[in-house]
């Protein structure tokens, strides 16, 4: 289990202190108020009376708070407080466990403590621990559980500690200046492991390698660095050029996944854990992770032309080793997208003609004929090509509501399967697993019914290229 790291607030003087003798008396308690109230009028009245007994009386009353928020104001900052976040990221209505630590690092022991952390209302209720007794140089743990059903990044604290005296006749509250921050990511879900068209390219069973010598006359030498071996040294290219040149090593190439999410404003409707862009955002993380764990170079893609995590080639992950750090990324940046200003797909379209971006997974929302006209071009030859439509009005309609009315929702799916796409309908409470066998489904038809075109055999003999493993 990842944990956080721990941020220790040192004792100092608190955000927004003033002055010393004011915040000591602001913090005096309504039995500290009336003692001083007490204290005064009876100085007063043995002023007036000439009663030297009951001076005495009344200067007492008067000190006794005055000395303990004193002797409070001083004390306070002698108490140090941290914060451990237990994990640091959570998927979305998962747990995580807050591990508050107080230490004592004064050389007296304090009194009642009333211990407070600031939450975000989204992850429940404040809340608050009452500490006993701390002795000199003495440390106390508690902890709580914080949970969310929306993603976000969330801020936690500032630690508060409210220090009270043994009378009750002055309350301090102390804050410190250290924040944490609890990372809500969506909810991923696993996928079942399918053979996807063009995955031949580069991993698995069909990993391919880019060979530096396919022949004698069919090399692509390099220049000579420090280090390479001699063996490897093509003495013709080093004729040619007039410099040593070594042959190149063969390159192992990785498989690439762009996964799209449309994050357009006009293209979904409806707010909350249960809307359909919610839906796209757990299903991009869900795929995004599922094609990590198979060995895909990814990279996340949305409607706005920016690309996550934007490194290595062309905006692909790196080395297998990276992939840890890459998801960690991706999710973090699905953890707080929002909807974009934009109205079309141009913009991700731009990124995408480039070249062979390999295996394509769109997540759409509404699309116009227009949009539509442009997703479809998106799907490269070279490259399988799935989406996702999701019809926010049906996602929006109230359950009672009925069947929604047939809109363009079909019309949309239609146009991509025309261009390529193995496009799919989301209904409402769809899983995206049930979502990913369909499109496997439907693809293997097409692949299989495409084969018995062209070679004569029945449909379903042929290899579908979303074959399930087995």
């Amino acid at each position: 289990m990842s944990t956080g790291a721990v941020r220790q607030a040192r004792p100092g003087q608190p955000e927004g202190e003033r002055g010393g003798l004011r915040t000591a008396l602001a913090g005096l308690t309504t039995r500290g108020r009336s003692f001083l109230a007490a204290g005064v009028a009876a100085a007063v009245c043995a002023y007036v009376l000439g009663q030297s007994d009951l001076l005495r009386v009344g200067l007492l009353l008067a000190v006794l708070p005055l000395m303990c928020a004193t002797v409070l104001y001083r004390t306070r900052y002698r108490v140090a407080g941290s914060r451990r976040l237990s994990p640091a990221r959570v998927p979305a209505g998962s747990e995580a466990r807050v591990h508050l630590r107080v230490d004592n690092v004064s050389r007296l022991p304090t009194g009642l403590l009333m211990l407070q952390d600031r939450v975000p209302y989204v992850l429940g209720p404040r809340p608050r621990f009452v500490l006993d007794r701390m002795e000199a140089g003495g440390r106390r743990e508690v902890s709580y559980r914080v949970r969310s059903d929306l993603r976000g990044r969330y801020s936690l604290g500032p630690l508060q500690l409210r220090l009270a005296d043994p009378f009750g006749m002055c309350e301090l509250t102390q804050s410190f200046s250290a924040h944490d921050t609890l990372t809500v990511v969506p909810r991923v879900e696993a996928l079942p492991p399918v053979r996807l068209t063009g995955e031949a390219t580069g991993y698995g069973e069909g990993r391919q390698r880019t060979l530096a010598l396919a022949g004698e006359d069919d090399v692509i030498p390099r220049g000579y660095r420090y280090g390479d071996d001699l063996r490897r040294v093509h003495w013709r290219s080093t004729a040619r050029y007039g410099e040593l040149m070594v042959r190149r090593e063969e390159q192992p190439q990785r498989s690439r996944c762009t996964v799209l999410l449309d994050t357009r404003g006009g293209a979904f409707r409806g707010a909350g854990p249960d809307s359909a862009f919610e839906w796209a955002v757990a299903g991009t993380a869900s795929v995004l992770v599922h094609m990590l764990e198979r060995g895909f170079s990814v990279r996340l893609l949305t409607d706005t032309g920016s690309s996550v995590p934007g490194e290595g080639a062309d905006g692909f992950a790196g080395a297998s080793q990276e992939s840890a750090d890459a998801a960690g990324l991706m999710m973090d940046t699905l953890a707080v997208v929002g909807h974009s200003d934009g109205t079309g797909l141009s913009r991700a379209y731009d990124v995408l003609r480039g070249g062979n971006e390999g295996l394509l997974v769109a997540f759409f929302g509404d699309l116009d004929e227009e949009q539509a006209a442009v997703a479809a071009r998106m799907r490269r030859r070279s490259g399988a090509a799935v989406a996702f439509l999701l019809d926010s009005g049906a996602w929006a309609r109230e359950p009672y509501e009925g069947p929604a009315p047939v809109g363009r929702s079909e019309e949309r799916v239609r146009m991509l399967h025309e261009a390529g796409w193995t496009a799919v309908s989301v209904p409402r409470g769809a899983t995206l697993g049930d979502m990913w066998r369909q499109a496997d489904r439907e693809r293997g038809g097409v692949v299989a019914g495409g084969t018995a075109a062209e070679s004569g055999r029945s449909p379903g003999t042929g290899a579908s290229g979303w074959e399930a493993r087995r």
